[in-house]
């Protein structure tokens, strides 16, 4: 039942679109259940960089400081005849969440280490992304500028591996806009190892919904794919997000404090605005979504982290969300005449720019809805597709276009009471279809409501209310795209 997805891929120097039918199979897929037959060796060979480029990454890392690398150029420099040094044809390197999987992150740490090199494998608890983007790329520019042919071939091949959930794989790729905004190219493409609950983002580009049960020889194969799998472009999202000076929130670490916000003063604030304010901004690339969603991810994220016992792998983890879902008020709360469990519409203030149109336009939310989701990929709550496969009669009526990961378009749809959600989630029905946009503007208004629960990419958190004045977001698109490798 889900719709059609499409994307551009890239296949030597052109990029044509390509378009798949997710399923149940692709939960099977992406991660290697093939009968290809992969030498270790010969992978070996063809991902790991040479010693001396490793250390080099290694000590501008750990010293903070890419200036570190030239003690090694000599080294790389002195090489000659048979023992030069030669890029890998396809450099690669991992970064792995220890949380995700199960908590199995040290074993499959330790056999990708294997599969390479250590010092090719982070932990993100360790290095964080942005720190090897920032002194380890700027390592290999660095030796490329000193005439390190090497290291500047190491730099144009470079590939990246995300062990982890959706929230991990947006996070390396939030990081990786630093190089867009510096101009620092290329930009490396990413590719997935499945590791979450959801796994929306690996599910959208081939890599599977899951990570097979028999790992060790899947990792080969993964290894093997993201070596050669061509290249797809992917939308990125830029969310900014404004409140009164005096808030306490604890932000996703996706979401970074700035100093400067400049709301759009053309839309006329149905609240208050603080002289002074505190402002976040980040990037995602699947979704973002306020109201009861968030709130039961919101919990089930507290509940594993003070029992993490209970995380023993993506089914247990389905398991336990499935029946904390039932807890939160979902389903029983249209009785209530408590208003702080009704709509979103108590609350909520929404303004779209659409496709076709720089002008905002204010859209209503409906009455019964009570989770409003701005979706940029196919694939939503573990791989289900809610906004549907829509026929052209209703696209054209509604005067909405064929969804795809990078038009430029976020689909923005409700979910009612957990009932109506339910029967989406499973497919029988798709959900409250809202709009298409660009550019979104949402104002949170305090009253009744103490708080407000947002998430992004699986990223939940819990955003206090000011009963005088307004709480904004603000999603525009970012003016370049993400790189993805294509699993499929």
């Amino acid at each position: 039942m889900d719709s059609p997805s499409s994307s551009s891929i890239t296949t030597g120097d052109k990029i044509i679109t390509v378009k798949t039918a997710p399923s149940l199979v692709d939960s099977f897929r992406g991660c290697g259940i093939s009968s290809v037959r992969v030498d270790k060796e010969e992978l070996r060979q063809n991902l790991t960089m040479p010693e001396y480029l490793r250390f080099a990454i290694r000590d501008c890392i750990r010293f903070k400081d890419t200036i570190v690398c030239k003690s090694h150029f000599t080294i790389g420099d002195s090489m000659h005849g048979d023992d030069k040094a030669v890029a890998p044809k396809t450099p690669m390197i991992v970064f792995i969440n220890p949380r995700s999987g199960g908590r199995h992150g040290p074993v499959l740490k330790e056999r990708l280490q294997h599969l390479m090199s250590e010092e090719q494998v982070f932990d993100l608890l360790e290095v964080k992304p942005h720190e090897f983007i920032r002194y380890g790329l700027g390592c290999l520019d660095t030796l490329a500028g000193l005439g390190d042919t090497c290291a500047k071939e190491t730099r144009q091949r470079i590939r990246i591996v995300v062990a982890g959930g959706d929230g991990s794989v947006g996070w390396v790729l939030g990081c990786l806009t630093e190089l867009h905004t510096q101009g620092l190219e290329p930009v490396p493409p990413v590719a997935i190892i499945p590791l979450g609950t959801g796994n929306d983002l690996s599910r959208s580009f081939g890599w599977g919904g899951s990570f097979p049960f028999s790992w060790k020889a899947a990792i080969k194969r993964t290894l093997y794919k993201a070596s050669i799998g061509p290249i797809c472009r992917l939308d990125s999202w830029k969310i900014s997000l404004s409140m009164s000076e005096g808030t306490t929130v604890e932000p996703p670490y996706s979401l970074k404090q700035t100093e400067e916000y400049s709301l759009d003063e053309s839309l006329e604030v149905e609240g208050e605005l603080p002289e002074k304010v505190i402002c976040y901004e980040g990037v995602f690339y699947n979704y973002f979504s306020i109201g009861m969603d968030a709130q039961v991810a919101y919990g089930f994220h507290h509940l594993r982290n003070e029992k993490p016992y209970l995380a023993q792998g993506p089914i247990a983890n389905k398991i336990i969300y499935s029946g904390y879902t039932c807890t939160q008020g979902w389903f029983l709360s249209p009785c209530s005449g408590d208003p702080s469990l009704r709509g979103l519409k108590n609350i909520l203030r929404m303004h779209v720019k659409r496709f076709n149109s720089s002008e905002w336009e204010q859209v209503l939310v409906p009455t019964s809805v009570r989770a409003v989701v701005a979706l940029n990929l196919h694939s939503y709550g573990s791989g289900r597709n809610p906004w549907g496969n829509l026929k052209p009669e209703y696209l054209e009526k509604r005067g909405f276009v064929e969804a795809q990961v990078d038009d430029g378009l976020l689909e923005i749809f409700g979910l009612k009471q957990g009932w109506h959600a339910s029967f989406v989630m499973v497919e029988l029905i798709s959900a409250k279809h809202i709009a298409q946009a660009t550019a979104i503007r949402l104002e949170v208004r305090g009253g009744e409501w103490k708080d407000a629960y947002m998430q992004m990419d699986g990223e939940p958190w819990k955003q206090p209310l000011n009963k005088d004045y307004s709480t904004f977001v603000e999603i525009k698109r970012e003016p370049f795209q993400s790189y993805m490798v294509n699993g499929e």
